[in-house]
């Protein structure tokens, strides 16, 4: 792939950089720092004009929509928490697939008011009692949520769920299904107008691995 432009990609460690990678490579983008292993967090890569970033997953779509990076690579659950301001969307990567569920003990009652959820994802969780019309108590946590119901903090919880193990190691169940989670591509709206050549043509590649990985 030809880059006229120089562009910076924000991408977090872990699932979402590992099965970034492949699909970057497709476009002949691949760095040259391994970031579980070097403590860098600006990556050259294999096109002199391309750089990664590496943060962490919640400031990818904030990272992008201030320009400080170009382009970046974020769960759709971060992205709804965020809210989209200053960002286009145009790919789904369908990588880093998982599903956002309420879950909590067997049984447990979905349909009263004043429900207590406990959960990081506050803003998704507000708009998805809201379509229903229950009015609920969230409770903001960022770890160990499955520990909420077991202990009475909360009567659900709402999370990301891939496997399923965690749940049941814990006692718990999904419940209800809130919304399917996949990592998408975000660009910066000035970005996308001033580099628009090199962001086209890197999308363009993309999309081709995307579609590549389906068949």
């Amino acid at each position: 792939m030809e880059v006229a432009d120089s562009l910076t990609i924000a991408l977090s460690k872990g699932r979402i950089f590992e099965q970034a990678v492949p699909l970057l490579a497709h476009a002949g983008i691949m760095p040259q720092d391994d970031p579980d292993t070097s403590r860098k967090l600006i990556l050259e890569t294999s096109l002199p004009r391309v750089k990664l970033v590496i943060i962490r997953a919640s400031d990818v779509p904030t990272y992008v929509q201030y320009g400080a990076a170009d382009l970046g690579v974020a769960g759709k659950d971060v992205l709804m928490e965020h809210g989209g301001a200053g960002l286009y969307e145009p790919l789904d990567l369908r990588i880093a697939r998982c599903r956002m569920m309420v879950a909590g003990i067997p049984g447990a009652s979905l349909d009263r008011d004043r429900l207590r959820i406990a959960t990081k994802y506050v803003s998704t969780a507000e708009r998805h009692f809201a379509a229903k019309g229950q009015q609920v108590e969230i409770i903001e946590l960022y770890g160990s949520m499955e520990l909420a119901p077991l202990v009475g903090l909360s009567d659900l919880i709402v999370d990301l769920v891939e496997s399923g193990n965690t749940l049941k190691a814990n006692g718990l169940v999904p419940l209800e299904h809130v919304v399917d989670i996949s990592s998408r591509l975000v660009v910066n709206k000035a970005s996308w107008k001033m580099k628009h050549p090199s962001v086209m043509a890197l999308l363009k590649t993309l999309r081709e691995a995307v579609e590549r990985n389906a068949q």
